[in-house]
């Protein structure tokens, strides 16, 4: 066997952009150059090959020779040749480099982790029967740098991610790549029936178990009644099972709060509100993978939004790559099997711009976060085709070490395919990708506080996805689904096969022959097979006769599948390895033997300090600040690199306007194609709000994501909400009385706009600690909504439409800005949350979707970070016109009169709403007994000078603001420019 590198870089005369983004990145994040970068892409490809044999491989496969050059060399390779590239032709990327240190650097993924480029080439060159044992892919830099330590930096920093890839400097030194060595059985055990308290203790944390010391002590209880000690795969099981990312123990378990103990907080709050509701027209609720309401007569609709948090801080392409990949399997696991039709993702990150040298230990910039976060939900759902259509971006220091990552996906699924049952003797099979060592614990460290040793300790439990290993697997799943082939279905996610058999089984019972598993490396043990959390896998329940003809699908398709075991009456988990018996589990207590949670809480409401407003204030300028602040400004950076057209299912895109580049409020997607009737999907989450009151931001979040849905054409009858409660650790009885609110809040919510809950998660534990010290992450609560629209062809957008029309707001507009994005950019703190009046939003939800659907509206936004003057400088920008308005018909509770609160307030429940003057006595009709107000016209002008103008009057005559929109769209769009 020999080892080759194809070195693959650009062309003479053609860019290297991979090059210059390193270089820049490499000033940005304080490495200052000046730099020269060349970049080459390329393959280790170990086999029988002859260099003849391997040209023709790379000119026929794997070179692009019309932009790239390349170059062949054994390896282990020699100083020169890896000095002396093809790409001596490549110019300076940045800067001029007159002196300096040079250095050649190659990346590789580590052994293990999944390398998808690499294994497709693999499986291309096995069908073409060339003698190859292993590829991997190598990238490789060629540095001219200031000095050594700044070149080591930049390896750090920008080049290669120490949790899933290695660095090398100079020539490849070896002659093979890493390979397992066969697994030779040993049937461990954990000894734990004499251990004391602090032992047990030391045990969990030793092995990444995160288990707390009374559910350690339930383990030890009830393996001293069997009169044994627990294999090491019991012990996995049950901490997999058990987790907070997986069981849910907080919000499940037991909470005293304010004199009173809750049982269960999800069942007294969410669970609840949708109880009580019972829409006639809610399907399926917190039962399965994915919450399911109908939406025609053939089909249903469902959704799922999941968190990929601590994998993405130590891992952000990996983290959002598989998180997003796993939130896709979860419709393909609901009921029978959901087609998923489009993808959603939240960001909440640091500030860009952080000095490099403020980074605590173990903590990536928060710039390569984002890039990383954002490229890794764009390849995934890219490459599977299924659209991006909304999202959001929230940006604070306080995401430094703990970023957030929300991940969504809406699914199809035939009428009468919403349930599922698992039967004795069904055969458990498992199709997609192949069994790894990635992901190992990565449901127990989804579970625990990051610390500055996480990025090294933790570098497991980051997995890497493969879009393209996935898109196979939903559409054989998808074809056996119709054909009758399997009785239950769920995906290997969090805890992987130990969770998803774990759970398919709980009712009945399961036998896995653990050996029969395919795997992608020899030397997994026996453990490591069963609570690995490689990507790609769904868990099937086969009746025997069904067997061999999805055997042959699977095959057909090129889709590994394996009959690994079958479900049995027994009421127990049994494994075995090689005949051996590894694991025997009663499922009554893996499933209800975990010890209910009681946990303390409590909350001191910050001291009321209204906000000191100023004497004299710049609006316009305050305006412009908001407008270039990461929450409010342009996303076109992130939104463009999303393809949200494939499937030809958004009607609404969500870039709208003149030049669709504006922000708009949802999109709309046809989840039939041929039908008129739509589903509008969005959020809603400002955490700012939670430092003040988590109640009110709760209930401010939904009004939000309902609102977003009503501003489009949505039925307010008929919107379905999600939630996502991320937060930090709750043993803190104050963390955890925010989150109670916060749940309350959502419960009234829910219960005011008759909007049910159909599905939700929770990731807690969002806490770093360093040197003693833990830093968290604001209370956050994401909530996602789905809405039918009756019918598409009267959908509307946020972009102002033609000169002269009329604009309305509509709602009341409240001193209300404590916590808003004016007090943000002033760094002032005080004042009260917005509140919501659910009877009076009902009613103003209903009025609009009337005006709507009656074709009374011509563009509708809503008001949100920033208020009225960011909305209608939003929908200037986004019409490329001007507008001539005034602040005194704002509707506002009596003595209320200070333009900077009319203008920047954040009070729920309000829209900017343009009217055609030949319908402004039916829009007033509309909304005759509610409060709305005339603001003025839109007006013409060039927007790219300054013609076009937003003019706003304040309540006493004065001019307020007066900008241009080209000014407003210039600072809009300056901030993620990249």
């Amino acid at each position: 066997m020999t080892l080759w590198h194809i070195d693959i870089e650009p062309s003479p005369g053609q860019p290297d952009h991979v090059g210059v983004r390193i270089a820049i990145e490499a000033a940005d994040l304080g490495s200052h150059g000046p730099w020269r970068v060349r970049s080459s892409r390329g393959f280790l490809i170990e086999g029988d090959l002859s260099e003849a044999e391997l040209d023709r491989v790379a000119k026929e496969l794997l070179v692009d020779r019309v932009v790239e050059t390349y170059r062949i060399t054994r390896c282990p390779e020699t100083a020169e040749a890896t000095a002396s590239s093809a790409g001596t032709h490549a110019v300076d990327s940045i800067g001029s480099v007159r002196a300096g240190v040079s250095e050649v650097v190659h990346v590789i993924r580590l052994a293990g982790v999944t390398d998808p480029e690499g294994e497709s080439a693999l499986s291309l060159l096995h069908e073409l029967k060339y003698s190859v044992r292993a590829i991997r892919t190598v990238r490789t830099y060629r540095i001219t740098g200031p000095a050594r330590k700044a070149i080591d930096e930049l390896v750090n920093r920008v080049l290669a991610n120490a949790a899933v890839e290695r660095a090398m400097t100079g020539p490849i030194s070896f002659d093979q790549l890493e390979r397992g060595s066969p697994y030779r059985f040993v049937r461990r055990e954990a000894a734990i029936r004499e251990l004391g308290a602090v032992a047990l203790g030391d045990l969990s944390r030793s092995w990444g178990l995160s288990l707390n010391i009374d559910e350690m002590r339930a383990i030890q209880a009830h393996f001293t009644t069997k009169g044994r000690e627990p294999t090491d795969c019991e012990l996995e099981t049950i901490a997999q099972t058990w987790s907070e990312h997986c069981s849910h123990k907080t919000l499940k378990g037991r909470v005293e709060f304010e004199g009173e103990v809750i049982d269960n907080l999800l069942k007294h709050t969410i669970f609840q509100a949708t109880r009580v509701l019972e829409p006639d027209w809610v399907v399926s609720v917190f039962a399965d993978n994915a919450g399911i309401v109908e939406f025609d007569d053939d089909y249903d609709v469902c959704f799922k939004v999941e968190t990929h948090n601590h994998p993405s801080a130590i891992d952000p392409y990996g983290g959002a790559n598989t998180g997003l990949g796993g939130v896709i399997r979860d419709p393909l696991g609901t009921g029978l099997g959901a087609k998923p039709i489009c993808n959603t993702d939240v960001f909440c990150t640091a500030p860009p711009e952080t000095p490099a040298e403020s980074l605590p230990p173990g903590v990536l910039h928060p710039r390569r976060i984002l890039q990383g976060v954002v490229a890794g939900v764009r390849d995934y759902g890219n490459r599977m085709g299924i659209p991006t259509v909304n999202g959001a971006l929230v940006v604070d220091p306080a995401y430094l070490a703990n970023p957030l990552v929300f991940c969504g996906t809406v699914g199809v699924i035939p009428k009468g395919m919403a349930f599922k049952e698992v039967k004795p003797g069904d055969r458990i099979v498992v199709i997609g990708g192949k069994t790894g060592r990635d992901g190992i614990h990565g449901a127990t460290f989804s579970s625990a506080e990051l610390t500055g040793e996480s990025e090294s300790a933790s570098s497991g439990a980051v997995q890497i996805g493969d879009a393209i290993v996935e898109k196979i697997v939903l559409d054989v799943v998808l074809r056996a689904r119709d054909r009758g082939l399997f009785r239950a279905i769920t995906d290997c996610g969090a805890g992987g096969l130990s969770s998803a058999v774990g759970e398919m089984g709980a009712t009945v019972g399961a036998e896995v022959e653990l050996d029969k598993a395919p795997l992608k490396y020899e030397g997994l043990s026996y453990t490591e097979i069963w609570i690995s959390e490689s990507q790609e896998r769904m868990v099937l329940a086969v009746p025997g006769e069904h067997w061999a003809e999805l055997q042959a699908l699977c095959a057909a398709e090129g889709v590994v599948a394996a009959d690994i075991g079958r479900f049995i009456a027994s009421g127990k988990l049994t494994l075995k390895y090689q005949g051996h018996v590894v694991a025997d589990l009663e499922m009554d207590f893996l499933h209800d033997g975990r010890p209910q949670v009681l946990r303390r809480a409590k909350y001191d409401p910050p001291r009321v300090v209204a906000l000191a407003y100023p004497v004299e204030s710049n609006h316009g300028e305050d305006l412009l600040k908001i407008l270039g602040s990461h929450d409010v400004c342009s996303k076109e950076w992130i939104v463009r690199q999303y393809d949200h057209e494939v499937q030809a299912r958004t009607v609404l895109k969500p870039l709208v306007g003149v030049l669709d580049d504006g922000p708009g409020d949802a999109s709309v997607v046809l989840p039939v194609l041929g039908s008129t009737r739509g589903l509008a999907v969005a959020c809603g989450i400002n955490p700012r709000y939670g430092a003040i009151d988590p109640y009110a931001m709760a209930c401010a979040t939904v009004d939000e994501a309902i609102r977003n849905c009503v501003a489009v054409g949505a039925d307010p009858d008929r919107i379905a909400l999600l939630d996502n409660f991320c937060w930090g650790n709750p043993e803190r009885p104050e963390t955890l009385g925010s989150l109670v609110l916060a749940a309350r809040g959502c419960h009234d919510a829910a219960l005011g706009y008759r909007a049910p809950f159909i599905s939700g998660k929770d990731s807690l534990y969002n806490e770093y600690t360093h040197d003693g010290r833990s830093r968290a992450i604001p209370p956050t609560l994401l909530i996602s909504a789905i809405g039918r629209v009756p019918d598409v062809n009267k959908c509307v957008t946020m972009d102002l439409k033609a000169p002269g029309d009329l604009l309305f707001v509509v709602g009341e507009t409240r001193d209300e800005l404590g916590g808003s994005h004016w007090s943000m950019i002033r760094g002032m703190e005080g004042g009260s949350a917005p509140a919501v009046d659910f009877a009076v939003g009902r009613r103003l939800f209903a009025a609009m979707h009337r005006a709507i659907v009656r074709g009374l509206v011509v563009s509708c936004h809503d008001l949100s970070e920033g208020g009225l003057a960011v909305a209608l400088g939003e929908m200037a920008i986004a019409g490329g016109m001007g507008a001539n308005v005034s602040l005194s018909e704002v509707p506002r509770p009596a003595g209320l009169d200070r333009d900077l609160v009319l203008l920047f307030s954040e009070s729920p429940t309000r829209f900017v709403v343009e009217v055609e003057p030949r319908q402004e006595a039916a829009f007033r009709d509309v909304f005759k007994d509610l409060p709305s107000g005339l603001l003025g016209r839109t007006t013409g002008g060039d927007a790219h000078s300054d013609e076009a103008r937003l003019k706003i009057q304040g309540v006493r005559g004065s001019i307020a603001v007066d900008l241009s929109t080209r000014d407003m769209k210039t600072r809009w769009r300056a901030p993620l420019a990249w």
